[in-house]
């Protein structure tokens, strides 16, 4: 031990004099090799070995900061991060008496982890379910759906974007030879068009490649025979291979969402081939939606008739499932079109204005801002998940010129799907949440047991990329990191792939669903990578729109005045 009075003070000389820095700085390494000295053995050997890790961990990150300096697209994958490093890089404190380090490592490149994030995914996909709809990560197996190759599909103009060129070229050379939409199979136009005719559109728009255009012309036809109904409002599947369509076999009816989501694909395959019949159909959808009765200060009932044309279940608005896309495709399309077309605007601004005076409300302890429900006049504080697309859209009418309430909105919506994601155990949102209207109880958030699923679902990370474009705060970026960082920490499966998980309450638990849903590699993974990026004009928001399935299609031209 040491007499109190070698640690109790330290005794300084400052002198004015340059002919003392020599001296000054041999004394200052003389009293460091002291300390060093005064260290034990244990001490002084973890410290060498930390120095000696920070070294390696430093040579490991090289590859990604000059990633960073280059360019926006992935390394390769030999050269990509390993686990290990990336969970080591984030920060490493650590006390040693009696001195502290605090040794801060830079952030492992987001990018190139939401690139390892999807090498991982792929992978899974590559090995057990190749030229099939979904992996099944669990099992090591797969699930076919439509037996189109969804998970494929979606996933190019990813890959084309994150420049993974091997992945893609594989990819492409599947959709070459093995992709045939001449097949006896039933498939949902909706899911069809967004995921399947929409990826191929964007594939082609990024590439230039004549392949995926050829490819769309041949679907896009196929899905014809949905319209030829009483109302032309389309049945929701479409044999592709008979030329044959009909309802569901439960109902005569079509979900408003389902046949109001189609139009930016139908309307760009029409652009794109010089043949009018693919936006007539859609556009006549819209105007007859548009002229119906039945709407709530423009938000509308979930269900349409095939045969009258009429809402039906009228009474219940939800900017939920069977509904949600009618709002964002009202804008988008307006958006797409060159903001010419007068009638999707005044629907759209209708709408917002009904969801702020009937749907908005705030909790009672946080006061955070959600979108609720409405059932025959009566509220119900019930949130989808899927809502959550709402703030991006927000804000993407708001960059285009409309009302500037909007972007207040957004921005308030878009904490309360962040804190949909932090309250929980795990860092990921459940399918629904209930939310809290009284000030007595201290929690904002409920959520159900059978509503404590997490599907991988894009909706908050696709509004953190909007936020973040219009507004450069980099908490969008922090609260995209934490949930890449709990899609790694709970759903990823060792050997490949992401899996949807059961209970987003229990980290010990999370009950692993085996399914990996094709939109997160469309859209999850896709979105967290714009979010990360620093090339604004990857993907510049006043050149491209964004289908509901985040497929990217060019805004067209102004047409002469």
């Amino acid at each position: 031990m040491y007499p109190p009075s070698r640690k109790d003070f330290i005794s300084l000389t400052l002198s004015d004099s340059h002919s003392h820095t020599y001296n000054n700085g041999k004394h200052r390494r003389q009293s460091c090799w002291r300390k060093w000295k005064q260290l034990s053995r244990l001490q002084r050997s973890l410290v060498l070995f930390l120095l000696a890790l920070l070294l390696i961990f430093g040579l490991l990150s090289y590859p990604s900061i000059t990633e960073q300096w280059r360019g926006k697209q992935c390394l390769p994958a030999q050269q990509s991060i390993p686990e290990e490093t990336q969970t080591f890089r984030s920060e490493l404190s650590f006390l040693i008496h009696p001195f502290v380090f605090v040794v801060s490592i830079g952030p492992v490149d987001r990018l190139e982890a939401v690139c390892d994030a999807f090498r991982h995914a792929w992978k899974g996909y590559k090995d057990y379910a190749w030229g099939h709809d979904e992996l099944k990560p669990i099992s090591r197996s797969f699930g076919e759906w439509f037996g189109l190759g969804l998970t494929l599909i979606d996933s190019l103009d990813t890959m084309w974007i994150l420049g993974l060129k091997e992945e893609f070229a594989e990819a492409k050379d599947w959709v070459k030879k093995e992709l045939s939409f001449d097949k006896n199979v039933d498939v949902n136009l909706f899911e069809t068009t967004i995921r399947v005719l929409g990826g191929l559109l964007s594939t082609y728009h990024l590439t230039g490649d004549q392949l995926f255009l050829e490819k769309a012309k041949d679907l896009g036809s196929r899905l014809m025979p949905a319209f030829k109904t009483p109302s032309k409002i389309p049945f929701s599947d479409v044999n592709i291979g008979k030329g044959t369509a009909h309802p569901p076999r439960w109902t005569s009816d079509s979900t408003l969402a389902e046949v109001t989501s189609i139009q930016l694909e139908f309307r760009e395959l029409s652009r794109l081939t010089q043949d009018p019949q693919y936006q007539e159909v859609v556009n006549e959808v819209m105007k007859l939606v548009h002229k119906l009765p039945g709407k709530q200060d423009g938000l509308v009932p979930m269900f349409i008739n095939t045969n009258s044309g009429q809402f039906t279940h009228k009474g219940v608005y939800t900017l939920g499932a069977r509904a949600d896309s009618y709002y964002e495709y009202l804008l988008k399309q307006w958006i797409q079109g060159g903001k010419t077309e007068d009638d999707l605007l005044e629907d759209y601004l209708q709408a917002v204005e009904g969801v702020k005076k009937h749907l908005v409300r705030q909790t009672g302890v946080s006061k955070l801002t959600f979108v609720g429900e409405l059932s025959h006049s009566r509220f119900n504080p019930k949130m989808d998940h899927l809502v959550c697309f709402l703030p991006g859209t927000l804000a993407l009418g708001a960059h285009n010129g409309l009302p500037g309430d909007h972007m207040d909105l957004a921005v308030q919506l878009m904490e309360t799907c962040h804190q949909m994601y932090k309250q929980m155990e795990t860092g990921l949102s459940p399918e629904i949440v209930h939310f809290n209207l009284q000030a007595s109880d201290g929690q904002d958030v409920f959520v159900k047991l059978a509503d404590r699923h997490n599907l991988l679902r894009p909706e908050t990370v696709e509004s953190l990329f909007y936020m973040y474009r219009f507004t450069k705060d980099t908490k969008y970026r922090d609260w995209g990191w934490e949930i890449l960082n709990s899609f790694n920490n709970y759903t990823k499966v060792p050997g490949g792939g992401y899996t949807s998980i059961n209970n987003v309450r229990d980290p010990v638990n999370p009950g692993p669903r085996d399914k990996m849903e094709s939109f997160f590699l469309g859209e999850t993974l896709k979105y967290l990578y714009l979010l990360f990026s620093d090339d604004m004009e990857l993907l510049n928001l006043d050149k491209y729109v964004f289908n509901t399935e985040a497929h990217a299609l060019p805004i067209w031209p102004s047409p002469p005045k």
